[in-house]
């Protein structure tokens, strides 16, 4: 969330930052209701220092000879009840315009860093870089979903039985595979990167969800468990769990503090019916390895920079070729500043498809999380918070499948994950 004095005192920026968004927010009418708010602070202020001088006024008659004491002590003692009322009155229509104010500034998307280009669709990313040249099959490369249907590792028929639609089963070498790459993830994120490895529950409240910026906006897509007297949701992804972990809390640790997290992540998708539905691309339910940083301010940019080299290190290690983008404008999340995505290449589309993303969100969620640390002059400031697929193992296994497939149908283990695997050669059993 953006700090309240900066919007009021920063209006041209804001507009123009919302503009590139393509988001449009009445900053006049938080601007008018800032000041409103001042002047009830002013008046509930005045009044309660009326009040303090009332109090010691009957505290010196208490002790005085006065013979009309107890008349001039009841006169004030009306007076402090009317300045409590009047407090009162005052207080609730503070609480009225704060809430207002947060429900507006909840709805207003982070400062974009002046290095994210301007852009109003997906075609105005940048590309920066790419890693390794697509593979030249001789023949036509199958998708996914034929592969691990004919190798009898992945099954979708009967997941849809189970459950519904965009659910996968993995079995045999495929479940193994999946495992696999969840270890090899990790295990290179935490003795190469330095990361800590943190298991978080896969169940989340909406503080949680909130204070990622993932509520109120994007509710629709989180799913909720409808249980008596609990706010809780299925995790979307381990950015949230892990980000809160410090929730409301002053950081007393050393920074960078470098986490790396496993979770089952859950999504309704509510925004994506009819896009990528076919096989892993999309799915309600996938699982992920994600990294977090917390750092200190001046520090997250050159963080950002590092942590994606620690997304590209997994792909660059087996080998698929990639992509990476700096996202626009109108393409980085609503909680971010700035954002890179990386795509890998897909056979069987015949073009890249997006498998990570890696982005600073600032202070923001910080701010809406009250995570803090104290810097070097022992004064309190918001920490900065980063996060980044590391990578998601369902994406992931779909690029292998298809671009480490063979003519005859069976696929290549990369070379990093046979000691994982325990096999060369992925073969219907």
């Amino acid at each position: 969330m953006l700090d309240l004095n900066f919007v009021v005192n920063n209006k041209e920026k804001v507009l123009e930052n919302n503009l590139n968004r393509g988001v449009y927010i009445d900053v006049d009418k938080i601007e008018k209701l800032s000041i409103e708010r001042k002047d009830l602070i002013k008046k509930i202020n005045i009044n309660r220092e009326k009040k303090n001088k009332i109090s010691k006024e009957i505290g010196i008659l208490i002790k005085s000879s006065d013979l009309d004491k107890k008349k001039k002590i009841s006169k004030f003692q009306d007076e402090i009840k009317t300045e409590k009322e009047e407090t009162k009155k005052l207080e609730e229509a503070l609480i009225k315009i704060e809430k207002e104010i947060n429900l507006k500034l909840e709805k207003m998307p982070n400062i974009l860093h002046e290095s994210t280009p301007l852009g109003k669709e997906e075609s105005n990313n940048v590309e920066i870089k790419r890693y390794l040249e697509p593979r030249k099959f001789k023949f036509e490369p199958k998708d996914h979903v034929e592969i691990g249907t004919a190798l009898d590792i992945l099954d979708f028929e009967r997941s849809a039985k189970i459950t519904g639609s965009r659910f996968v089963v993995k079995k045999g070498l495929g479940s193994k595979l999946s495992r696999a790459l969840f270890n090899f993830m990790i295990d290179t994120h935490v003795d190469i990167n330095e990361y800590t490895e943190v298991s978080m529950p896969y169940i989340v409240n909406g503080k949680s969800l909130h204070g990622t910026g993932q509520f109120p906006k994007f509710k629709e897509d989180v799913f909720k468990l409808e249980i008596k007297d609990k706010d809780w949701y299925l995790n979307p992804t381990a950015e949230v769990p892990t980000i809160n972990y410090y929730r409301g809390e002053i950081i007393n640790q050393k920074l960078p503090i470098k986490y790396v997290s496993f979770t089952t992540a859950f999504r309704s998708e509510a925004g994506s019916a009819g896009k990528d539905t076919r096989g892993m691309m999309r799915v309600h339910q996938f699982d992920k390895v994600e990294l977090i940083q917390f750092t200190k301010p001046e520090n997250s940019y050159i963080a950002l920079e590092e942590m994606l080299l620690h997304a590209e290190t997994i792909l660059k290690k087996l080998k698929l070729p990639y992509r990476v983008l700096k996202l626009c404008s109108s393409e980085v999340g609503f909680s971010m500043t700035k954002t890179y995505d990386i795509e890998v290449y897909i056979p069987s589309q015949k073009k890249y498809r997006e498998i990570a993303s890696i982005s600073n969100s600032g202070d923001f969620q910080a701010r809406r999380s009250g995570i803090r640390y104290k810097n070097n002059l022992g004064k309190t400031e918001f920490v900065h918070t980063l996060n980044g697929s590391g990578l998601p193992i369902g994406r992931t296994l779909i690029a292998i499948l298809e671009n480490y497939q063979n003519e005859d149908g069976t696929v290549e283990v990369p070379d990093e994950l046979r000691k994982y695997l325990g096999v060369e050669v992925i073969e219907k059993e």
